[in-house]
């Protein structure tokens, strides 16, 4: 009987922790709703198979007795992928630069945590989106939503800050739902000095993301 009575407690306490997955690694940057990898922590992102939300894109990720926020800002073909570095660290404790690992999924759980949890992993503790792609998203996000709130509008064409114009835009709804940007919104011109980088799968080098 206290056996049985242990099992389901064990049981309650891992769903209380979270849902449960199998993590696998990513070790390409890209953002399906537009979040510019050169102004948040792209070794602390998680692609789900669900579209990031309006609320919170920041989950807890839970494997082998350690945990990491990560921000959710691209969808996956269903897998539950994370970034490289992040994967790595959960697996081993070590991160991918430092000691490099291969393999496949790791039993993990998740939950959505608030947004508070992941400040750390934006500058200016604000969502950095494109102002030309990202429109229909934070549009999508009502008022008095995290993301609606909370986000910044950029005049880069790219999550890999490669084109465009690294320069705040302004958005007035009531007006239009076009940004207003000092340069023309959507310009395609080379952008130098906001790098990203992408921290290679086996070798843990670092590469330049050039698109």
């Amino acid at each position: 009987m206290f056996s049985m009575i242990a099992n389901t407690l064990a049981l309650a306490s891992i769903a209380a922790a979270g849902t449960g997955i199998s993590i696998t690694p990513h070790d390409q940057y890209s953002s399906s709703v537009g979040v510019l990898g050169c102004k948040i922590n792209t070794n602390r992102v998680a692609y789900w198979p669900q579209q990031p939300g309006c609320n919170s894109v920041c989950v807890k990720v839970t494997a082998n007795g350690r945990s990491l926020n990560l921000l959710q800002v691209d969808t996956s073909g269903g897998a539950y992928d994370i970034s490289y570095d992040a994967w790595n660290w959960l697996s081993t404790g070590q991160n991918a630069t430092a000691l490099p690992t291969m393999g496949g999924g790791i039993p993990a759980e998740y939950e959505s945590v608030p947004m508070d949890e992941c400040k750390d992993l934006m500058k200016d503790d604000k969502l950095p989106l494109m102002a030309a792609h990202s429109i229909n998203y934070y549009v999508g996000c009502p008022a008095g939503s995290w993301v609606h709130e909370n986000s910044q509008l950029w005049n880069i064409q790219n999550s890999v800050c490669t084109l465009g114009y690294n320069e705040l835009c302004t958005l007035d709804l009531a007006i239009s739902n076009q940004p207003s940007c000092p340069h023309m919104l959507g310009d395609q011109s080379t952008l130098a000095g906001q790098p990203v980088y992408n921290v290679a799968y086996g070798t843990g080098k670092e590469s330049l993301a050039l698109q």
